[in-house]
């Protein structure tokens, strides 16, 4: 039994980040407020032309909108607690804010995965059934599906982070990673895990996994439904919009599936951190970029702005 004087409780924990050398942790300091700021102005840019532009008041654009609020969102709260350590060459953060970022980030990250379903079964109606695609997709079913994406993800989020909570934490404090994650902040609990564990990993599990068999299974549909094309413009058209989407869905998956379903599999110590870098700096800046660089209607909207401005200056 453990003497009440010997135990001491956590009041904050240790972020190791990338490295203790300092000339290094300037430098990453000034790329990732690169991206950080390149990230922010891309998704700001999707938001206000398709809140500026009547042409993209569409299902899609409507999706796409939302994910560029939780790409803001998420990368808020994980990148400025990261600048700030770098900075300070110091990784400390308290309990309660850890838990806090957990919670924000576990958040939106979840809210994503079922975004990308909905974006999924969205291309699907509009290929494969567009006569009805406009009576399925109104503007109540766009604002359900949306709200349940926003609602259901914190929601379970919470429940794990209270499991997480319940935990003993007595020492040591020092977490390797650049940002406070649910697997890293486990392995220093002093209590049994497994329970914590399981939960976490069934619903990392379903949360992921289905969202992602509904992409599979509206991929199928559409590219039968692509492979009966006549035309080869709507075949074209098809596989842009969704070729975007797939190679968003290819970033976001992959390392999350990699570390929240199999926690246990990976054996390099820095796997996790470096596997996390793919959805905490580069998936929030490629998404505005992939839905963006060979998007026509985006193209337009920007065309249609700048040719304003230009004549507003003129007159």
């Amino acid at each position: 039994m453990i003497e009440a004087e010997n135990f001491t409780s956590v009041k904050e924990f240790i972020l190791l980040g990338f490295t203790s050398d300092r000339k290094i942790q300037l430098l990453l300091f000034g790329v990732i407020l690169i991206f950080y700021l390149i990230t922010i102005w891309g998704n700001l840019l999707i938001i206000i032309l398709i809140q500026a532009d009547v042409q993209l008041k569409t299902p899609m654009y409507y999706f796409l909108s939302h994910l560029a609020v939780i790409e803001l969102c998420y990368i808020t709260s994980t990148v400025p607690i990261m600048l700030s350590h770098l900075m300070a060459g110091n990784g400390a953060i308290s309990f309660p804010l850890c838990i806090a970022q957990i919670f924000v980030a576990g958040s939106m990250a979840t809210t994503e995965s079922l975004l990308l379903g909905v974006m999924a079964y969205d291309r699907y109606l509009a290929i494969c059934s567009p006569l009805i695609y406009a009576v399925v997709m109104n503007q109540q079913c766009r604002l359900q599906f949306a709200f349940s994406c926003w609602i259901i993800a914190p929601l379970l989020c919470a429940i794990c982070d209270a499991f997480l909570v319940s935990q003993t934490f007595c020492g040591p404090n020092h977490i390797n990673h650049f940002m406070c994650e649910i697997p890293a902040v486990l392995k220093l609990s002093c209590s049994d895990t497994q329970l914590v564990e399981n939960i976490v990993s069934g619903a990392g599990a379903v949360l992921l996994l289905l969202p992602l068999c509904i992409i599979l299974i509206s991929y199928a549909f559409i590219l039968y439904s692509i492979s009966h094309m006549k035309s080869t413009v709507g075949q074209r058209k098809a596989f842009s919009t969704c070729g975007s989407h797939l190679l968003v869905v290819t970033l976001f998956y992959g390392p999350s599936f990699f570390i929240y379903v199999i926690p246990k599999s990976i054996s390099a110590p820095n796997h996790n951190k470096h596997s996390a870098i793919f959805y905490v700096l580069v998936t929030p800046l490629l998404n505005p970029i992939i839905y963006t660089l060979r998007n026509k209607d985006i193209h337009r909207s920007v065309r249609k702005i700048l040719q304003r401005k230009d004549f507003d200056r003129k007159t």
